[in-house]
């Protein structure tokens, strides 16, 4: 069943003339757990580093406001914009680094793992510096638990600051909390968001059509009450916050008189083990890799693996990997635009100097804006859900016409020489160079016409 071309395509990053496919199934797997070498060379900060510019701009700004006017005041403005200057300079790495692992990579299942679970725990800010976190929060909270267990990965997930932040969590406090009567005593009103708790049942664990009600959804936001951070982007739970005595999720009893982290992380290890979590997390990762509709059976064997393993991730792989289905030759998925992007330019072979050396406005004209024009700007999901998988959402006239824009103008301006589109069409499609491919590149008029007709064809947008 194994097929290490389909491997790298549906599994990876693409083919590429330089890096190894890899041999096997086990191979693949044991990419999981080998040191991650991209992150090494292609480094993106924790979140924990970058959290300092966080509480450094917040400072200035304060300074700024409270001495406006003054000479002191146009300092603290002044080191305001520099530190702000600094992070979205630092955004600009991330992008250019994340792309960069895709290139290069020998394990491109990490890279499309670390991709498909930072969607699925969509996080994201709209404001003040933090709004650049996002690769960062990638880097801490999702990359180093995607070849662990899903409880593990979805606490690490769900109690991020950045998660916190997205979903107004800090905002959050128990009705009958110690915050909650302190504020009704000053004639103030402090409320319960349920914003974190619907997305962790609907999205992160049970799925929109679990075995949840709106009572569940009440109760899991009453526990999360006292999850908050810092104006310094640091975690921290806030007892004042938390409601006091027990909820019931899903019939199970949580917490006491004293509000407790501990019972909030054993409320998702319970989610993240029940039979629905896995049957939706089996589903949505056959949809992503495989097909908008994928083999029963396969879902089926995954979710399996799932409930046998009290949801150890590799195990699930292991399930999708080994299932007849999974090596099926006919594509089935188009590739989301940043797969697009990435295969193209590893297929290309672009030269890493060039991309390091490359100013984030170059970067921003040549890759980070044509992202958004195809339908997917980066680190932005349009919801909480994440990007659509279906083909229906990506295969309009419009994304597709960009992809095809795209391909005509950039390879050109990312390579000085393009190779030739023959030699380009055997190296990037390998075994799915159909006739009419080869045909269009022998008898494209110049270079960057043929590679262009060779990214558009289905053989190459599909996965």
């Amino acid at each position: 069943m194994f097929d290490p071309e389909i491997a790298e395509i549906r599994y990876g990053t693409g083919l590429s003339s330089s890096a190894r496919a890899p041999s096997s199934v086990q191979a693949m797997l044991d990419g999981l757990s080998s040191p991650d070498r991209m992150a090494e060379r292609f480094p993106i900060e924790s979140f924990d580093s970058f959290a300092p510019r966080v509480r450094q701009f917040t400072q200035a700004r304060r300074e700024a406001r409270k001495q406006a006017g003054t000479e002191a005041g146009k300092a603290a403005d002044k080191t305001r914009k520099k530190i702000a200057s600094d992070a979205r300079e630092a955004y600009g790495t991330f992008f250019r680094n994340t792309l960069l692992r895709r290139i290069h990579t020998e394990t491109g299942l990490r890279e499309r793992l670390a991709f498909f679970w930072a969607d699925h725990f969509t996080a994201y800010a709209n404001s003040s510096i933090i709004k650049w976190a996002t690769s960062p929060y990638i880097e801490t909270a999702i990359r180093p638990h995607i070849g662990g267990t899903f409880e593990d990965l979805l606490i690490s997930a769900v109690t991020h600051p950045l998660m916190l932040n997205f979903l107004d969590q800090n905002t959050s406090v128990g009705p009958n909390s110690v915050a909650a009567q302190k504020a009704k005593a000053r004639g103030r009103v402090k409320g319960l968001n349920e914003n974190l708790a619907r997305e962790v049942l609907e999205l992160h664990t049970l799925g929109v059509n679990g075995p949840y009600t709106q009572d569940d959804v009440r109760n899991l936001a009453e526990l999360f009450a006292g999850l908050g951070y810092t104006n310094k982007g640091v975690f921290r739970f806030v007892k004042n916050n938390g409601e006091p005595g027990a909820e019931t999720i899903l019939g199970k009893s949580y917490g006491g008189k004293t509000p407790a982290l501990q019972d909030i992380h054993d409320a998702l290890r319970d989610l993240a083990r029940h039979p629905s979590t896995a049957q939706h997390i089996a589903e949505k990762l056959a949809r992503h890799f495989v097909s908008d509709t994928p083999d029963p059976a396969l879902v089926n064997a995954m979710a399996s693996a799932y409930q046998d393993t009290n949801g150890d991730l590799v195990a699930v792989y292991d399930a999708m990997l080994s299932h007849p289905s999974a090596w099926q030759t006919e594509a089935e998925n188009i590739k989301q635009p940043i797969d697009f992007m990435a295969t193209t330019l590893r297929a290309l072979e672009i030269d890493q100097a060039y991309l390091m050396r490359s100013k984030t406005r170059e970067l921003r004209n040549l890759l980070y804006a044509p992202l958004q024009v195809m339908g997917q700007s980066w680190e932005k999901p349009i919801g909480p859900d994440g990007w659509p998988e279906e083909n229906t959402h990506w295969a309009t006239p419009q994304f597709m016409a960009a992809r095809l824009q795209w391909a005509l103008a950039v390879p050109q301006a990312l390579r000085r020489t393009l190779p030739d589109p023959r030699d380009f069409a055997r190296a990037a499609l390998g075994n799915r160079l159909t006739p009419e491919v080869r045909f269009a590149a022998e008898a494209a008029e110049n270079r960057w016409e043929g590679i262009a007709l060779v990214l558009s064809s289905p053989a190459f947008q599909r996965q």
